[in-house]
């Protein structure tokens, strides 16, 4: 989640981001070896459509400054993307947005709720900060402070494998 990225890290990158056009929607990381960042990056308009190219010029710059700054003290693999069919939901305004309400969504939440972490349904509404989904015929409310990590379920169809005309 957009919240739970570390401080230091978000001011290194979100200057890079914005220099770029784009605005970070979640960062995760993991230890290891190597070690991994994933940097999930969006246009303004939250439609998730961000050029290869744009990906690849950011992914460049924040290698750069990750580098310059050691801020990963070991070998890592720096991963720069863009939200996908299956949609990183990070920040208030991915829960809000009209193309969000009404999707699948599954979400997995930081304690349990009702003794239950992880929730999938449909996203019936985002009201003062809660998320409301529509699960198994009821309605659950999840405060936005208690979700660990959120996506939409995107569902293949039959038209997604039709051959496209030329």
């Amino acid at each position: 989640m957009y919240a739970d990225i570390p401080a230091d890290l978000l001011a290194l990158l979100e200057p890079i981001v914005q220099m770029h056009g784009l605005e970070i929607v979640d960062v995760e990381v993991h230890a290891g070896h190597p070690g991994m960042l994933r940097v999930t990056v969006d246009n303004d308009s939250g439609d998730g459509k961000v050029a290869v190219n744009s990906l690849v010029s950011l992914s460049r710059e924040v290698e750069t400054q990750l580098d310059a700054a050691d801020w990963m003290r070991s070998a890592y693999r720096l991963e720069v993307t863009s939200p996908g069919l299956d949609r990183t939901l990070g920040r208030e305004k991915d829960f809000a947005a009209a193309s969000t309400i009404g999707s699948e969504v599954k979400v997995r939440t930081r304690r349990p709720i009702d003794g239950r972490r992880r929730f999938s349904g449909l996203l019936v509404a985002f009201e003062d900060r809660t998320v409301v989904l529509a699960s198994d015929g009821v309605e659950l409310a999840i405060p936005f402070d208690e979700i660990e990590k959120a996506n939409t379920v995107y569902k293949f169809t039959s038209a997604d494998f039709k051959e496209r005309s030329k």
